[in-house]
């Protein structure tokens, strides 16, 4: 199908030569209605995205298997957290290099918790790798504590909000899918 017809296909309008209107307007109708056949995926990963499985857990969270400092482990992925954290508990684990911080953290259920904090951690989700990555610590028993209350496993910590803005994060809930733009 040419240009031509296809304009016709979508206006009334008739016309003896196609201005660069037109054009402009047969495009956007062109790419609108094969966007509408393309799936999430197939939209993304053209950009530049990768795809990453999600595990929709019993308490109703998202658990991600994520890498930090080359050290796999198991997150809950949180867009309501504003910051990546990790518990007091795996800074060994991780290989974390802790300073002090004057930072008070809260939570569902939690407020004024101590913090300390991590920087230049290199975190990996998937093929997605970022350096120098800022990681809050604290005391993650409470939430540990809540999951396996629920039947459901403990995490390292919690992927927040900063990663997935550093990642352009694109969360499919229906497919249990995170893309983020390499």
């Amino acid at each position: 199908m040419n240009s031509y017809s296809l304009f016709n296909i979508f206006t009334t309008k008739k016309v003896s030569k196609i201005t660069s209107q037109d054009v402009k307007v047969i495009s956007l109708i062109y790419d609108s209605y094969y966007l509408k056949k393309m799936t999430l995926q197939e939209f993304l990963i053209p950009q530049g995205y990768v795809k990453i499985k999600l595990k929709f857990t019993k308490t109703n969270h998202f658990e991600i298997n994520a890498s930090i400092n080359g050290i796999k482990g198991k997150f809950i992925l949180d867009t309501g957290a504003s910051n990546s954290c990790i518990g007091f508990d795996s800074v060994e684990t991780f290989n974390l290099k802790v300073e002090d911080s004057d930072v008070k953290a809260a939570g569902a259920g939690a407020t004024d918790m101590l913090t300390k904090i991590s920087k230049k951690n290199v975190v990996k989700i998937g093929k997605w790798e970022k350096d120098k990555v800022a990681l809050i610590l604290f005391n993650l028993t409470y939430v540990n504590t809540a999951l396996i209350n629920h039947n459901s496993n403990p995490v390292d910590g919690i992927i927040g909000a900063d990663i997935l803005k550093k990642g352009n994060a694109i969360i499919d809930y229906q497919k249990k899918q995170l893309y983020l733009k390499l």
